[in-house]
């Protein structure tokens, strides 16, 4: 193959426009097949020569020599343009062309002007030029040969083609360059005195890496091999033609690779052998180096850095600030434990390649290092706990310091609930808020020992210095000491101020109670007169009933009593409290004289019960007793008549109240029912009456008399009675208009 004169990157963006390229085929001679497609637009001359200029360079001489058949693709230009195109190529490639095939649009072109015109420079220009169709173009050229443009089956890609044309180029020169750089590097080793000095001064490095160049070289030669340069998967011959490689020899440049391949193969080959050695001889010493490096700075800055770091912070703010600044000191180690795992990696390489005195040298390094990296190491976690734990002490600190002020503002502020639920909810609060304060002191306690344990056992460090870790290590105890008590004392006085507070709000609790149950005793009085007015009306049909209803009365009238009494105690307690509590009467100045107001009513009220169950009980002795005994004296019959009619005219009495107001037991029909059955008594005991004076008298004008003034006697109790009895319905007609008129009110 011939050197080619020009590079592709010289002209790429002139090759990019296609303006002429070789596809791989062949004419029937053999001989490349050169195709110039002409476009629509004005085509640069200067352009195309130096295009076919770069494409004649390719082919060896062996190839030239077959001639090419060039293809002018002319049926989207104008003719002047394809007539220029073919002069040229006589001054561009006169002894290579065999045949020029321009392809013409069809009926386009004068036949007669452009067939003459060629015949005419047959001669001069040294090759034969015809002008033929697409459609015919296989005429002269086989389908397999031709691209898909002119109806044949050859692919081509000319982008694909453009880009493995530049790698080749790229891998001719840089492998070139590599091999000479390589050789002169091997051949400078040869003749020098290899001393770790010169060695160690001598980089050599060549221009281009070696292994990236064989990648791209062997990249190139698969692509090579497999038919795939210029785009071109290769195909067999077309129509029952023998198989054909395209450019198998005169463009594909296998041996060129190939023997490039080699010959850097065998050059890198050494370059390596000589880089191990070197890289032997001076690893070593960069290694020991290296070690020694690690150590001095761990030794040296590294632990000053650490020995300056012993405060634990006075709070959680200050305890963050160590801890970035510990952080920044971790950054700094952690630079220098990567060059550790790194040298301890590189140490345990050379350990299965190295000799027995190296062996020993590699071991002593490190075990020398590994124990001071991890010294510091233990030493930095250690500060890294004392630390931790100092933030969560201060965090914990500042957390039940903000409880504490919580609590102590809960404390002075002034109590003044509206209930006893609320003081109930304040308590409950209260306790909640002092037993999360308990919680915080106990949890700062374990924090507390926990950081002075931590405080105390970090590591000592040299005595040198001559400011001893003992002071400070002390002071970060006194101090946790300090706030812990401090922090005890504050909870105590919180305790001590939670005991009158608890104290003061259960007075307040038992205040409100007495309140609300003197009301009670207020509301439990009035339903007890309600009771007493409206169901206790009744008056007994004889005097043991009646006997019985007295001994109930009075057990009422002591209930009332015991709950009167209760009022006025409970009344009296919350007068005590209030004044304990330093706090004016609440509801005691109204509920006072309401329980007085409805004891007086009960008390008028259960005075007239008794006196007319009293009057019942009297007058039904005294019945019972002239009904029962045969003489008996008319006075004693008008006591019992008198007796019975006072009862009446008490039944029809209402009660009248100290403020003025008055009420009555019970309806009218109540009334009238209580009164029945001492009209029946009072019956009884006439007839009776009428019974004796019957006795009395012997002769019958007496009796008749007396009979007729008793008929008279009876016919007049007979019209009291009638009279009372329209007096009763016209009473209770007016009691239930008053009913319905204060109904009437109390509904507007």
């Amino acid at each position: 193959m011939s050197n080619v004169s020009m590079e592709a990157t010289a002209i790429l963006p002139v090759l990019k426009k296609k303006l002429a390229f070789l596809s791989g085929g062949k004419d029937r001679r053999s001989g490349l097949i050169l195709t110039i497609p002409l476009s629509s637009d004005q085509t640069s001359m200067e352009e195309l020569s130096a295009t076919l200029d770069y494409l004649l360079s390719i082919p060896s001489e062996k190839c030239k020599a077959r001639g090419f058949t060039v293809i002018v693709d002319g049926r989207k230009s104008q003719w002047n343009i394809v007539k220029t195109v073919v002069l040229m190529l006589q001054n561009v490639i006169p002894a290579e062309v065999s045949l020029v095939c321009v392809v013409k649009p069809d009926e386009f072109w004068d036949k007669k002007v452009t067939h003459f015109c060629f015949w005419k420079e047959k001669d001069r220009l040294g090759f034969e030029v015809i002008l033929v169709s697409a459609n015919k173009l296989t005429r002269y050229i086989e389908p397999c040969q031709l691209t898909d443009d002119f109806g044949g089956s050859l692919d081509y890609d000319h982008s694909d083609w453009l880009n493995k044309r530049l790698v080749f180029e790229k891998f001719t020169k840089e492998s070139t360059s590599l091999l000479d750089e390589l050789s002169i590097i091997n051949e400078s080793d040869k003749s020098s005195s290899v001393d770790k000095e010169k060695s160690a001064d001598c980089a050599l490095l060549p221009s281009f890496d070696p292994e990236t160049v064989l990648q791209t070289g062997h990249e190139l030669l698969s692509e090579l091999q497999q038919r795939r340069f210029n785009g071109s998967e290769g195909g067999g011959g077309g129509q029952g033609g023998p198989a054909w490689c395209p450019m198998e020899e005169e463009l594909l440049a296998q041996p060129q690779v190939m023997k490039l391949l080699d010959s850097l193969r065998e050059q890198y080959t050494k370059y390596q052998e000589l880089c191990r050695q070197r890289n032997k001889r001076t690893q070593l010493d960069e290694i020991h180096a290296k070690v020694m490096q690690v150590v001095t700075w761990l030794q040296g800055p590294g632990s000053e850095l650490l020995k300056t770091q012993q405060e634990i912070g006075d709070s959680m703010r200050a305890a963050q600030a160590l801890q970035q600044k510990h952080e920044e000191i971790e950054s700094q180690h952690s630079e220098w434990f990567a060059v550790y795992v790194e040298l301890n990696q590189q140490i345990a390489a050379l350990l299965s390649a190295s000799e027995e005195e190296e062996v020993v040298e590699l071991k002593a390094l490190q075990q020398q290092l590994s124990d001071v990296c991890y010294r510091q190491a233990a030493q930095l976690e250690g500060r890294q706990n004392v630390l931790q734990a100092a933030h969560g002490f201060h965090g914990t600190t500042q957390e039940l310091s903000q409880q504490l002020d919580g609590l102590l503002g809960m404390l002075c502020a002034d109590v003044a609930p509206a209930d006893g639920a609320s003081i109930q909810q304040n308590l409950k609060l209260l306790e909640e808020k002092l037993q999360t304060v308990e919680a915080g002191l106990s949890s700062l306690r374990q924090k507390g020992a926990m950081l002075m344990e931590q405080v105390c056992t970090q590591p000592t460090w040299a005595l040198e210095e001559t400011e001893s870790p003992a002071g400070e290590q002390q002071d970060n105890v006194q101090h946790v000491q300090a706030v812990m008590e401090e922090m005890q004392l504050r909870k105590q006085r919180c305790e001590d101020m939670v005991d009158v507070r608890r104290l003061k709000m259960l007075q307040m609790v038992q205040l409100f109670k007495c309140e609300e149950d003197a009301l009670q005793a207020v509301e439990w009085l009035g339903e007890l007169m309600d009771a007493l007015l409206k169901t206790h009306v009744r008056l007994g049909e004889d005097s043991q009933e009646n006997r019985t209803l007295l001994d109930k009365h009075r057990k009422f009238v002591d209930v009332a009593q015991s709950t009167y009494d209760y009022g006025r105690q409970l009344l009296q307690a919350t007068v005590v409290l209030c004044q304990s509590l330093r706090c004016t009467t609440r509801s005691s100045g109204d509920t006072l004289p309401r329980l007085n107001r409805v004891w007086k009513q009960f008390s008028v009220s259960a005075e007239e019960r008794q006196q007319r169950l009293e009057l019942a009980l009297n007058f039904h002795t005294a019945a019972e007793r002239v009904l029962q005994q045969e003489c008996v004296d008319p006075e004693s019959l008008d006591e019992v008549d008198s007796s019975g009619k006072i009862l009446l005219d008490r039944l029809t009495m209402p009660v009248i109240f100290p403020d003025g107001s008055e009420q009555y037991f019970g309806t009218p029909s109540d009334t009238a029912a209580a009164a029945e059955s001492v009209r029946e008594r009072l019956l009884l005991v006439e007839e009776r009456r009428l019974q004796l004076q019957e006795a009395r008298l012997h002769d019958e004008d007496e009796e008749e008399e007396l009979l007729n003034g008793q008929e008279s006697r009876l016919d007049v109790i007979g019209e009291e009675l009638s009279e009372k009895e329209e007096q009763d319905e016209e009473e209770e007609e007016e009691v239930e208009q008053d009913e319905d008129l204060e109904r009437a009110k109390q509904d507007c």
